[in-house]
């Protein structure tokens, strides 16, 4: 039985608590912390069948009994906290972005070296069931040679201006996920970046230094080509959906909807709207990618999604924000 510690019990902590609480038998989650700890989060972690909860999240890595801790905390903490936990002989799960800062990652990559602890970022979209399905096809020859890949992420509302002041901006906060995306589908790394973005949801963004919008083109090393686009605002709901085109064929995923109903009568032809929030679309998602990880320390095999796949994405992204602020393609070899 492998014993995990939360550090952050915020949104995406709690997600990830339901999870090991209900979902995965092998693994008992001991100790959540949390700096703003208060008696409501408590409360609720309780409810959960959580026990021990704390605010120092030193209580974590100091705890023998914990093998493994799950990063959720704030991501400018993120980068600290695993170095942390590394030298305290823990296994980690990191949400995403491991960090803003190059410098950090290289730093986490660098501590890991030399030590038999399993490292895991937290892009779950990776094991959505529909991007796995594609990925798939890829895997088995099914669409040939890979050509040309398309990814819509559309969120159904934009952040408030406040978030995109401090987020490291749309390409770190939001696109990163289409960029591992791109990264996973073709199993292929990203050569160049080409990124249009524009503020047309909320001008407040805008003042903020952020975009809303975007089109970013990618060339991969291994030929293909890459679209992504990107808005904040989707009116009806979380449009995720990709596709894959080769020498053989394509493949293809739509969104998520409650219902495959398809109404058809004299005043038109009805369908469900995409589901609305992120929670609803990849829940099952964040279950997979934690059990992925627990059975990586139970089995010793690789996780699924090591350091370098951290690394990557934002890579891509200092790419895409030069190349935005530059007006011109921009080699991820530019990039140090």
């Amino acid at each position: 039985m492998i014993s995990l510690g939360i550090i952050g019990a915020g949104r995406i902590g709690k997600v990830h608590a339901q999870s090991i609480m209900n979902h995965i038998t092998s693994a008992r989650l001991k100790t959540i912390a949390d700096p703003f700890m208060n008696e409501e989060t408590e409360a609720s972690l309780h409810a959960l069948g959580v026990s021990d909860c704390t605010k120092d999240y030193k209580k974590i890595l100091n705890d023998p009994e914990i093998d493994a801790v799950l990063i959720c905390s704030s991501t400018n903490t993120h980068a600290d906290i695993s170095l942390e936990a590394i030298a305290a002989g823990k296994h980690v799960f990191c949400e995403k972005p491991v960090s803003q800062d190059i410098a950090k990652i290289r730093e986490v990559m660098e501590k890991l070296k030399g030590t038999k602890l399993k490292y895991q970022v937290g892009f779950n979209r990776r094991f959505d069931h529909n991007f796995e399905a594609v990925r798939a096809a890829v895997a088995n020859g099914d669409v040939g040679d890979v050509h040309i890949v398309r990814i819509t992420s559309r969120d159904p509302a934009p952040p408030p201006p406040e978030y995109a002041a401090v987020s490291g901006g749309m390409f770190l906060d939001m696109t990163i996920h289409d960029f591992d995306m791109v990264r996973y589908l073709t199993a292929s790394d990203v050569v160049e970046v080409f990124a249009n973005g524009a503020v047309l949801v909320d001008p407040l963004i805008g003042k903020a230094g952020d975009i809303d919008t975007a089109i970013i083109s990618l060339k991969m090393a291994n030929g293909a080509l890459a679209v992504i686009d990107n808005s904040r605002k989707a009116a009806y709901g979380y449009d995720q959906r990709a596709e894959v085109f080769g020498s053989k064929g394509q493949a293809s995923v739509s969104n998520d909807t409650n219902s495959s109903l398809i109404l058809s009568s004299e005043t038109g032809i009805h369908a469900e709207k995409p589901l609305y929030f992120f929670l609803e679309r990849y829940m099952a998602s964040f279950t997979k990618e934690v059990r992925m990880f627990v059975q990586a320390i139970e089995q010793d095999c690789p996780v699924p999604v090591d350091i370098n796949d951290g690394l990557q994405p934002v890579l891509i992204a200092a790419a895409a924000l030069r190349s935005l602020k530059e007006h011109r393609p921009v080699l991820l070899s530019e990039i140090k």
